[in-house]
Protein backbone atom coordinates (compact mmCIF):
# COMPACT_ATOMS: atom_id res chain seq x y z
CA UNK A 1 0.00 0.00 0.00
CA UNK A 2 2.88 2.59 0.84
CA UNK A 3 4.31 1.76 -2.97
CA UNK A 4 1.12 2.94 -3.97
CA UNK A 5 1.08 6.08 -2.00
CA UNK A 6 4.59 6.64 -2.75
CA UNK A 7 3.72 6.24 -6.65
CA UNK A 8 1.21 8.41 -6.63
CA UNK A 9 3.35 11.31 -5.18
CA UNK A 10 5.48 10.86 -7.54
CA UNK A 11 5.40 13.28 -10.61
CA UNK A 12 4.23 11.16 -14.15
CA UNK A 13 7.52 11.31 -15.40
CA UNK A 14 9.41 9.80 -12.35
CA UNK A 15 6.57 7.29 -12.43
CA UNK A 16 7.46 5.87 -15.87
CA UNK A 17 11.36 5.87 -15.37
CA UNK A 18 10.13 3.78 -11.77
CA UNK A 19 8.14 1.44 -14.05
CA UNK A 20 10.72 1.02 -16.77
CA UNK A 21 13.89 0.22 -13.79
CA UNK A 22 11.12 -2.77 -12.65
CA UNK A 23 10.54 -3.70 -16.58
CA UNK A 24 14.49 -4.01 -17.10
CA UNK A 25 15.04 -6.07 -14.07
CA UNK A 26 12.44 -8.47 -15.19
CA UNK A 27 13.43 -8.78 -18.76
CA UNK A 28 17.48 -9.33 -17.68
CA UNK A 29 16.02 -12.01 -15.22
CA UNK A 30 13.96 -13.43 -17.78
CA UNK A 31 17.45 -13.33 -20.11
CA UNK A 32 19.47 -15.04 -17.34
CA UNK A 33 17.00 -17.45 -17.12
CA UNK A 34 16.60 -17.87 -20.99
CA UNK A 35 20.87 -18.42 -20.97
CA UNK A 36 20.48 -21.08 -18.21
CA UNK A 37 18.23 -22.85 -20.01
CA UNK A 38 20.10 -22.86 -23.27
CA UNK A 39 23.13 -24.13 -21.50
CA UNK A 40 20.87 -26.95 -19.87
CA UNK A 41 19.65 -27.83 -22.68
CA UNK A 42 22.47 -29.96 -24.16
CA UNK A 43 23.02 -32.32 -21.36
CA UNK A 44 19.45 -32.90 -20.76
CA UNK A 45 19.09 -33.74 -24.99
CA UNK A 46 21.91 -36.00 -24.49
CA UNK A 47 20.48 -37.83 -21.12
CA UNK A 48 16.70 -38.29 -22.74
CA UNK A 49 18.52 -39.34 -25.97
CA UNK A 50 20.62 -42.36 -24.36
CA UNK A 51 17.54 -43.25 -21.97
CA UNK A 52 14.76 -43.27 -24.95
CA UNK A 53 17.34 -44.13 -27.89
CA UNK A 54 15.94 -40.87 -29.75
CA UNK A 55 18.35 -39.64 -32.76
CA UNK A 56 20.36 -43.31 -32.46
CA UNK A 57 21.99 -42.56 -29.38
CA UNK A 58 21.86 -45.43 -26.92
CA UNK A 59 23.99 -47.01 -24.15
CA UNK A 60 27.30 -48.13 -25.29
CA UNK A 61 29.44 -49.58 -22.66
CA UNK A 62 30.70 -52.83 -22.15
CA UNK A 63 28.45 -52.93 -19.23
CA UNK A 64 25.03 -53.63 -21.83
CA UNK A 65 26.59 -57.41 -22.67
CA UNK A 66 25.25 -57.97 -19.18
CA UNK A 67 22.13 -58.07 -21.43
CA UNK A 68 22.76 -60.17 -24.13
CA UNK A 69 21.12 -63.01 -22.87
CA UNK A 70 19.65 -64.42 -25.73
CA UNK A 71 16.32 -65.48 -26.87
CA UNK A 72 16.03 -67.76 -29.63
CA UNK A 73 12.36 -67.95 -29.81
CA UNK A 74 12.38 -65.03 -31.60
CA UNK A 75 13.45 -63.45 -34.67
CA UNK A 76 14.55 -59.95 -35.60
CA UNK A 77 15.41 -58.59 -39.11
CA UNK A 78 17.82 -55.28 -39.24
CA UNK A 79 18.06 -53.52 -42.35
CA UNK A 80 21.38 -51.33 -42.91
CA UNK A 81 20.96 -48.33 -45.38
CA UNK A 82 23.37 -45.70 -45.97
CA UNK A 83 23.97 -42.00 -47.01
CA UNK A 84 26.57 -39.26 -47.66
CA UNK A 85 25.89 -36.14 -47.71
CA UNK A 86 26.72 -33.34 -50.12
CA UNK A 87 30.92 -32.38 -49.80
CA UNK A 88 31.74 -35.11 -48.32
CA UNK A 89 33.02 -37.20 -51.72
CA UNK A 90 32.90 -40.64 -50.32
CA UNK A 91 31.17 -43.95 -51.15
CA UNK A 92 29.75 -45.43 -48.17
CA UNK A 93 27.67 -48.90 -47.99
CA UNK A 94 27.14 -51.87 -45.67
CA UNK A 95 28.67 -55.18 -47.68
CA UNK A 96 25.18 -57.13 -45.95
CA UNK A 97 21.85 -55.04 -46.62
CA UNK A 98 20.01 -56.65 -43.34
CA UNK A 99 20.54 -59.46 -41.39
CA UNK A 100 18.58 -62.01 -39.34
CA UNK A 101 19.44 -62.38 -35.47
CA UNK A 102 17.82 -63.60 -32.21
CA UNK A 103 17.43 -60.82 -29.42
CA UNK A 104 21.08 -60.97 -27.35
CA UNK A 105 22.53 -62.45 -29.98
CA UNK A 106 25.82 -60.66 -30.86
CA UNK A 107 26.34 -59.50 -34.59
CA UNK A 108 29.38 -57.70 -36.90
CA UNK A 109 28.72 -56.28 -40.14
CA UNK A 110 31.16 -54.63 -42.12
CA UNK A 111 30.56 -51.43 -43.63
CA UNK A 112 32.78 -50.02 -46.48
CA UNK A 113 33.35 -46.73 -47.22
CA UNK A 114 35.56 -44.74 -50.27
CA UNK A 115 37.48 -41.37 -50.60
CA UNK A 116 36.75 -40.79 -54.41
CA UNK A 117 38.72 -37.49 -54.08
CA UNK A 118 41.93 -36.68 -54.17
CA UNK A 119 42.81 -35.15 -50.90
CA UNK A 120 42.26 -36.15 -47.22
CA UNK A 121 38.53 -36.37 -46.23
CA UNK A 122 37.10 -36.76 -42.77
CA UNK A 123 33.52 -37.80 -41.54
CA UNK A 124 31.34 -38.32 -38.87
CA UNK A 125 28.47 -40.95 -39.08
CA UNK A 126 25.33 -39.95 -37.32
CA UNK A 127 23.06 -43.33 -36.97
CA UNK A 128 19.18 -43.26 -36.71
CA UNK A 129 17.32 -46.16 -35.69
CA UNK A 130 13.82 -46.95 -36.55
CA UNK A 131 11.39 -47.99 -35.09
CA UNK A 132 11.62 -45.78 -32.18
CA UNK A 133 10.46 -48.37 -29.78
CA UNK A 134 13.68 -50.17 -31.44
CA UNK A 135 16.44 -47.57 -31.21
CA UNK A 136 16.41 -47.73 -26.92
CA UNK A 137 16.89 -52.05 -27.41
CA UNK A 138 19.57 -51.90 -30.37
CA UNK A 139 22.93 -52.27 -28.42
CA UNK A 140 26.28 -50.78 -30.24
CA UNK A 141 29.49 -52.41 -28.92
CA UNK A 142 31.68 -51.27 -31.54
CA UNK A 143 31.19 -48.72 -33.83
CA UNK A 144 32.85 -46.98 -36.56
CA UNK A 145 30.68 -43.84 -35.83
CA UNK A 146 32.00 -43.51 -32.24
CA UNK A 147 34.93 -41.33 -33.95
CA UNK A 148 35.53 -39.17 -36.66
CA UNK A 149 36.84 -41.07 -39.69
CA UNK A 150 39.66 -40.19 -41.92
CA UNK A 151 40.43 -41.48 -45.53
CA UNK A 152 43.15 -40.53 -47.94
CA UNK A 153 43.09 -39.95 -51.79
CA UNK A 154 41.26 -42.97 -53.25
CA UNK A 155 41.55 -45.21 -49.75
CA UNK A 156 38.84 -47.90 -49.33
CA UNK A 157 38.10 -48.67 -45.34
CA UNK A 158 35.61 -51.30 -43.83
CA UNK A 159 34.53 -50.52 -40.66
CA UNK A 160 33.14 -52.89 -38.54
CA UNK A 161 29.64 -52.03 -36.13
CA UNK A 162 29.55 -54.96 -33.50
CA UNK A 163 26.05 -54.84 -31.95
CA UNK A 164 22.62 -56.67 -30.44
CA UNK A 165 19.49 -56.51 -29.96
CA UNK A 166 18.40 -56.13 -26.28
CA UNK A 167 16.28 -59.32 -25.35
CA UNK A 168 13.43 -56.33 -23.92
CA UNK A 169 12.62 -55.64 -27.26
CA UNK A 170 8.52 -55.63 -27.93
CA UNK A 171 7.57 -58.99 -28.77
CA UNK A 172 5.58 -57.03 -31.72
CA UNK A 173 8.32 -55.69 -33.25
CA UNK A 174 10.41 -58.06 -35.51
CA UNK A 175 12.06 -55.32 -37.92
CA UNK A 176 14.05 -52.51 -37.44
CA UNK A 177 15.96 -50.23 -39.64
CA UNK A 178 19.57 -48.75 -39.21
CA UNK A 179 20.30 -45.80 -40.98
CA UNK A 180 24.08 -44.24 -40.89
CA UNK A 181 24.49 -40.72 -42.65
CA UNK A 182 28.17 -39.66 -43.04
CA UNK A 183 28.47 -35.83 -42.55
CA UNK A 184 31.93 -34.02 -43.42
CA UNK A 185 33.60 -33.28 -40.10
CA UNK A 186 36.94 -31.02 -39.49
CA UNK A 187 39.74 -33.35 -38.84
CA UNK A 188 40.91 -32.20 -35.43
CA UNK A 189 44.28 -33.11 -36.10
CA UNK A 190 44.66 -29.81 -38.57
Amino acid sequence: MAKINECETLSPKQQLDLKNKRLVRKLLWMLLGSLLFAFALVPIYDVLCEMTGLNGKTKNSAAVLAEAKVDNSRWVTVQFTTNVMPGLGWNFYPKQSSIKMHPGQIETVIFVAKNTTNQVVVGRAIPSITPGIAAANLKKIECFCFVNQALKPGEEKEMPLRFFVSPQLPVDVSDMTLSYAFFPSVDEGK
